[in-house]
């Protein structure tokens, strides 16, 4: 299974690197992409392209089966996931995941070509805030039929953030070189 995670990574915490390692270690996961959206397109106070890449790759150095994508950040304009993980599939007809958080299922009729998504793609979601990510699926019409496609793991646990780093500038959340890169870069000044 390939395995596609997509993100801010503004910057990559030790949260991120262990949703790699949670999944891996649940499901068979052949190869696990970071893809990380363009600052072109989304929330103004992301760091550049260029750091927020820099940093992926600074954390996952000794994983060999994790690849990080620029596909987005080489993208003008935002096609949405459905088109991103189009474009990640190979022919080898290897199986497709994207992972996202229990908060985000509510809202996954709102994704661009959410039914093409849904339909063709299987979706990884991680448990958070103990959500029932089962009930909100089975309650909802359009969510209920694709209940197949979900791959349910409500058991990850890590309350590292993004936002709790640039918030606090705590060096435990972020992997030791990323934290010497932030440092070194001058990035996310309080």
């Amino acid at each position: 299974m390939h395995v596609v995670y997509g993100g801010a990574f503004n910057p990559p915490t030790i949260a991120h690197l262990e949703v790699f390692y949670y999944i891996d270690d649940r499901l068979p996961v052949t190869r696990f992409t970071y893809l990380p959206v363009s600052s072109a397109y989304t929330k103004s106070s992301l760091v550049s392209n260029y750091h927020r890449l820099k940093m992926l790759e600074l954390m996952t150095k000794s994983v060999d089966k994790i690849v990080i994508s620029d596909l987005e950040m080489r993208d003008e304009l935002f096609e949405g996931t459905y088109q991103s993980l189009v474009r990640l599939s190979d022919d080898s007809r290897e199986e497709v995941a994207f992972v996202i958080g229990a908060d985000n299922v509510s809202d996954l009729s709102d994704w661009k070509m959410a039914s093409s998504l849904l339909g063709e793609f299987k979706l990884i979601v991680l448990g958070r805030n103990g959500i029932d990510v089962r009930t909100i699926i089975d309650s909802d019409d359009f969510l209920s039929k694709y209940r197949d496609n979900f791959i349910v793991l409500d058991d990850f646990n890590c309350d590292v953030s993004s936002t709790a780093f640039r918030d606090t500038l705590d060096p435990s959340m972020v992997h030791e070189d990323v934290y010497q890169y932030i440092v070194d870069q001058d990035l996310y000044k309080r």
